[in-house]
């Protein structure tokens, strides 16, 4: 699915892109809202827009774009607390809007809904496989569930399947750009571990981690 985001925050533009793409997403991202504007009819199924970005804002956008498309799904992400913006946002045809600041979590949530996305089961080997949705890995008939940082990097294992990960990357995407220790880093890698059993997570010294399979 192709979506198109324009924040113009460069760190919350960039970490949104990447969680989206890792679940499957083709992100289109735009920090200018004048580029924004002139890209809206190359065929998106869903807009994530914030109102105040220079050139030409969110709102004006989003009456452009249901000039073209009146049933695709425009979310709005703003901090904002003026009801009026918020109302004028409705009246132009948003059909959800989120107050930063939030969790990705929040706003992959209402990407799926809107756009009633089915998550599909992640196989990592022979009668193994990670369910995104319900945050649960079953390995041979026997499920266990995960806590959010032990899916995030779940998730971004199975994405980067035999790639290097380094702490860098791990810690971004699963702490969600805020700081996170190699202690941290690792204690986490250990409660997975325990979790998967094989020797799927292998460590590459002073780099970071692999998750290895056939």
């Amino acid at each position: 699915m192709k979506i198109m985001l324009l924040e113009d925050n460069k760190k919350l533009n960039t970490t949104i892109k990447k969680r989206l793409e890792l679940k499957g997403y083709k992100i289109f991202n735009f920090i200018d809202g004048q580029e924004a504007y002139d890209n809206i009819t190359e065929g998106f199924s869903c807009f994530i827009l914030d109102i105040n970005v220079p050139n030409v804002d969110g709102i004006k956008i989003l009456k452009k774009i249901r000039e073209y498309y009146n049933e695709v799904p425009v979310i709005i992400i703003s901090a904002t607390v003026e009801l009026d913006i918020i109302k004028e946002s409705y009246d132009y045809g948003c059909n959800d809007y989120l107050k930063k600041p939030f969790f990705i979590d929040e706003l992959e949530i209402k990407v799926e809904r809107l756009c009633q996305i089915k998550d599909d089961l992640i196989t990592f080997d022979k009668d193994c496989f990670f369910d995104y949705k319900s945050s649960t890995i079953t390995i041979e008939k026997e499920t266990h569930r995960l806590t959010k940082k032990e899916r995030l990097l779940m998730n971004l294992f199975l994405t980067k399947k035999n790639q290097v990960l380094t702490y860098e990357e791990i810690e971004n995407y699963v702490w969600e750009g805020a700081f996170a220790s190699i202690e941290s880093i690792r204690s986490l890698i250990r409660r997975l571990r325990k979790v998967v059993q094989k020797d799927y997570i292998q460590t590459v010294v002073d780099t970071g981690y692999v998750f290895k399979t056939d």
